[in-house]
């Protein structure tokens, strides 16, 4: 959602290869306009509500398929753009295998938003058969297509990218017969759980705040002429930024920029019924697709929305034609536009992102939608970082996993025994005033997302941060599925965060292709964790000063390779700014903190026999698959 994409263009955070994307988009726009008509529809729904869209239909005689075709939709809040039947867009998808194939592409403006009339709602809750919700738009706009729109063969395939991939996803519960395909990528799934707006009850403040303050409004629709927004940072140093504005009361005021979107985002500090019902993992029911969840290792937004959404299909809709989970070395859409090859220092040994457009999604849609051959997809294909290959594996986590621990140790080890110590913990002094940083890029107005892989020595040496490590490894070891910390803390404050890294420690003397990994601490894998959610999202509990307490939870899931020769880190520390909101360190509603609430806070992070501390993990047995 927050990296502002526009089916199938990033806007913002700092995009990789512009002029790759832009290449690719002026391309693909050139080839829509000489080989597909444009029309313009206003599509009426159940209720009378009017969906703005654009359809785009291959002209058969310049297509080596004459059609019939199928359809290709995308849904998105952003505006189709390009309105008017004289101007061409053409943003069902930029994959150029499709495009090229023929198909009838479908852009629709989402209720409430752009050209579209009614009321929008932030992801809009599934009313299960009860309402009118995403599953009954989608309906009635696949009915309306069907019978109004000529050269169609019946049959339907919906896509989209983050805000898009919800779309998707909420389109196809107790779905219309016709649509045969879909693919949900980088789908929100539950905002508050591990998604674009809270991480482990932490507030995920810079994606959030430049997403809505200059940029996503609500609108007076319907509108074809995006309204001027005048806010300004003023800087692009949002460390001292967001320093400065010190609370999130401020930023939730005229001079943050806010408006009702980001109030609801602030103000929402634990998991109540704004979320819950926003949650759309419960409502995967009556999907009757072929469904292929995409996402990428490295996706700063919606990390946890593919393996959400495969794991509820699995379980809501046995009946679904197939359901596959992809996974690619990528940032947030980066397998739509870029070719793939990295993300800032660290290399993937090949263009990754075209490989997933010509061999994996365009052999999807044209089996499914047009009956072509193809080599069926396995139930997970995961690209595998560290080794840089593809794997695939009949389920995820894969079944020869196997459950260990790697405990913290003594003098900053790092092991799968349990440590013996009588006593043994190392101590911080966390100061809100002067948080741990997540990079020290000025990052403008959008979060750069280099951070996820990126080299965590900017960190390393800081007196509020303990580190842990194994000795250089003897052979590879892989570690699949989520990452599990188990913590014993304790804090001088009633709350504080604890913030939890995996790492891969390249040798200092690693002379590979990248050329700059000698010594690098390669990002794995980082989750905070705000310690007053430890026994429930939605009844927060404070910490007993000085009291030993279990703080357990779960990281996203990993596909990794620690090789021969590097090391595996762990780090700790109870910041990560601005990426997070700062905890006060005091226990109480963070969203009315005042200057003054917040203080220092020493906290302890224990490693000894009766209190161990450590990460659980899924390896992969040596030769398995």
């Amino acid at each position: 959602m927050l990296g502002k994409w526009f089916g199938g263009i990033v806007c913002g955070m700092g995009l990789v290869s512009v002029a790759v994307a832009q290449g690719h988009k002026d391309d693909s726009k050139a080839f829509v306009a000489s080989h597909y008509t444009k029309h313009e529809y206003r599509i009426a729904m159940r209720d009378g509500v009017k969906l703005y869209t654009q359809v785009y239909t291959p002209i058969a005689a310049k297509m080596d398929d004459k059609g019939p075709y199928p359809f290709l939709m995308t849904k998105t809040p952003y505006g189709c753009g390009e309105y008017g039947n004289d101007k061409v867009g053409g943003r069902a998808t930029g994959n150029e295998a499709l495009l090229h194939s023929g198909y009838i592409l479908v852009c629709q403006d989402v209720r409430g938003r752009w050209a579209s009339e009614g009321k929008w709602f932030e992801m809009t809750p599934a009313h299960d058969g009860k309402g009118i919700d995403e599953s009954t738009d989608m309906y009635d706009s696949v009915e309306w297509m069907l019978k109004n729109v000529p050269e169609n063969n019946g049959r339907v395939g919906i896509l989209g990218i983050s805000y898009g991939g919800f779309y998707t996803a909420a389109s196809i519960i107790d779905s219309h017969p016709a649509i045969k395909a879909a693919s949900p990528q980088a789908p929100i799934m539950n905002l508050w759980m591990g998604d674009d707006s809270y991480h482990g009850g932490a507030f995920m403040l810079e994606a959030n705040h430049t997403f809505y303050a200059p940029f996503f409004m609500p609108q007076q629709n319907p509108l074809t002429v995006e309204p001027k927004n005048n806010f300004d940072f003023g800087t692009k140093d949002m460390y001292a930024y967001y320093l400065k504005m010190g609370t999130m009361e401020k930023l939730d005021s005229p001079a943050g920029g806010t408006n009702p979107y980001f109030h609801d985002q602030v103000v929402h500090t634990t998991y109540d019924e704004y979320w819950k019902v926003r949650n759309l993992t419960p409502h995967m029911h009556g999907v009757k697709a072929a469904v292929m969840d995409v996402g990428g290792w490295f996706d700063a937004e919606d990390l946890s929305g593919p393996v959400q959404v495969f794991h509820s299909i699995d379980t809501l809709s046995p009946e679904a034609k197939e359901n596959t989970l992809v996974e690619g070395p990528w940032f947030h859409g980066q397998w739509a536009r870029d070719n793939g090859e990295h993300l800032g220092d660290v290399h993937f040994e090949g263009e990754q992102s075209v490989f997933y457009r010509e061999h994996i999604e365009a052999p999807f849609f044209e089996h499914w939608l047009k009956d072509k051959a193809w080599q069926p997809l396995p139930k997970a294909y995961v690209f595998e970082t560290g080794t840089d290959v593809w794997k695939k594996y009949a389920a995820w986590p894969p079944t020869p996993a196997e459950k260990k621990v790697l405990y913290l140790q003594a003098k900053g080890g790092l092991g799968w025994s349990a440590p013996m110590e009588a006593r043994s913990k190392d101590e911080y002094v966390s100061d809100p005033a002067n948080p741990v940083p997540f990079t020290t890029e000025p990052s403008g107005d959008d979060v750069p997302r280099e951070y996820m892989d990126g080299d965590q020595r900017l960190v390393a040496k800081r007196p509020d941060v303990v580190v842990y490590q194994t000795a250089p490894l003897t052979e590879d070891v892989t570690i699949v599925g989520p990452v599990k910390p188990m913590l014993k803390i304790a804090s001088t404050g009633t709350d504080s965060d604890f913030d939890v890294k995996l790492i891969d420690v390249y040798p200092e003397d690693y002379s590979g292709p990248e050329g700059k990994l000698a010594g690098y601490e390669m990002l794995v894998r980082g989750e905070p964790f705000r310690a007053k959610f430890r026994k429930s999202w939605e009844s927060p509990e404070a910490l007993v000063p000085g009291k030993v307490t279990d703080v357990d939870f779960s990281m996203q899931d990993v596909n990794h390779t620690f090789r021969k020769g590097h090391r595996i880190m762990v780090m700790v520390e109870s910041s990560w700014f601005p990426l997070t909101d700062r905890n006060p360190q005091v226990f109480e509603d963070i969203a009315k903190a005042k200057p003054g609430d917040y203080v220092k806070a020493t906290e302890t992070v224990f490693h000894q026999a009766d209190a161990a501390s450590g990460i659980e993990v899924l390896v992969m047995p040596k030769g398995s698959e």
